[in-house]
């Protein structure tokens, strides 16, 4: 009995100092300040994340209101699940456009160029810049698994736009509309989670459609710095000058070459409505369970 109790104290004497240190590192100011300021740290990086994030977004929703409008407009009427992803898009689309008028030197464009040559790199490499059309581009391309070859055409075909000289003839500007508002079109298509030929055969026609109006929308702009990117092979057709729309001329051949400019769009659009319509039939028809 007596060597129980002794036992018995002799365990009391080895419990009692380890619960009053395990209860001193509890309790210790040291210990719950290191904790505390540990919790503000990751307060903080939370909130700072979350507020680059909301700057970002903001970034390029602004950026493409003031600058694209109409794709503004276009981005809004899509699902809330692909709306900024194409507003990272179409900013994307608008930091490469607005690079010819802001330069003055074209080796100052192609630094420019890139640059976006190397965030597209990086991007796909989940090391965008810290930029924010860049990050809200890194974030699209990561949901939407983005085709690559898209965003390297449109830098490609604007980059060689920096020679800052007219189409030669209307296939020229077909061509350059068909790589920069084409690949656009692809990319929103792919946003959206469709993946279908006459899809993308619509894209492609709307895209030459879009750059072809978008060149006649121009011209005004362009002649106050006296240039014009007209298809020469049409102006030549119908006898008008450069001069002529540099003075803004209504005389009748500038007249008919902004009408067949603006046909060869409209031929587009409507090959574009067209593939629309068999796309609408076959969705149709799948539907009902009609081959």
């Amino acid at each position: 009995m007596a060597a129980s109790i002794s036992c018995i104290n002799h365990a009391k004497s080895c419990v009692k100092p380890s619960l009053f240190f395990t209860v001193q590192r509890k309790t210790s100011p040291a210990g719950a300040c290191a904790r505390r300021a540990a919790e503000i740290r990751s307060v903080r990086a939370a909130a700072n994340a979350a507020a680059d994030v909301q700057h970002n977004e903001r970034f390029c929703l602004e950026l493409v209101r003031s600058r694209d409008y109409e794709g503004f407009v276009c981005s809004l009427l899509l699902p809330e699940a692909a709306r900024r992803s194409a507003l990272a898009l179409r900013a994307f689309n608008v930091e490469l456009a607005q690079v010819k008028d802001s330069v003055s030197q074209k080796s100052l464009g192609l630094m420019r160029m890139q640059f976006w040559k190397t965030a597209v790199e990086d991007i796909y490499r989940d090391k965008p810049p810290n930029q924010p059309v860049s990050t809200e581009l890194w974030r699209a391309v990561k949901k939407h698994n983005l085709t690559k070859r898209w965003l390297t055409r449109i830098i490609a075909e604007r980059e060689k736009d920096l020679e800052d000289r007219g189409y030669r003839n209307l296939q020229e500007l077909e061509s350059y509309a068909e790589n920069t508002q084409s690949p656009l079109l692809y990319l929103l298509l792919e946003s959206l989670g469709v993946k279908d030929v006459h899809a993308d055969h619509a894209a492609s026609h709307v895209g030459k459609a879009h750059g072809i109006v978008t060149c006649l929308r121009a011209t005004p702009h362009h002649s106050r710095r006296r240039r014009v990117y007209l298809p020469m092979d049409i102006c030549m057709l119908h006898g008008a000058s450069q001069e002529d729309f540099i003075r803004r001329s209504q005389e009748q051949n500038v007249r008919d070459v902004v009408y067949d400019i603006a046909s060869q769009a409209h031929v587009h659009l409507q090959h574009g409505r067209r593939e629309c319509r068999r796309l609408s039939q076959l969705s149709t028809g799948m539907r009902r369970g009609t081959p």
